[in-house]
């Protein structure tokens, strides 16, 4: 099983309720349009690093290896954000994406 970071986990203790609605609500706008699932992956990946997200970042990583993405398809998907963010954004991204355990 992956780990989660630990406020998440406490988050999903705490506010249950929340939790399930924001999950449904996730789930909703996935299937509101005709992107596959790596598609969709890879578009929250940039969302997440043009945001500077760390966690969201992180998160959408291990989604992209739940997917079937290769580390090599996340990292040009992040390299891709150079010409638009620029060189430290995308390295930060590019590094926080390295801390996440990749497929094995």
């Amino acid at each position: 099983m992956k780990r989660l970071p630990e406020i998440y986990e406490s988050f999903v203790d705490d506010f249950e309720s929340v939790t399930d609605a924001y999950s449904r609500l996730g789930e909703a706008i996935h299937a509101a349009g005709p992107l596959d699932e790596r598609s969709r992956c890879l578009v929250k990946l940039g969302i997440a690093v043009g945001a500077e997200s760390e966690g969201g970042v992180r998160s959408h990583v291990r989604k992209a290896f739940d997917a079937g993405l290769s580390r090599q398809e996340v990292e040009h998907a992040i390299l891709l954000s150079l010409t638009t963010i620029g060189f430290p954004r995308m390295i930060a991204a590019l590094q926080w994406s390295r801390e996440v355990p990749g497929p094995e």
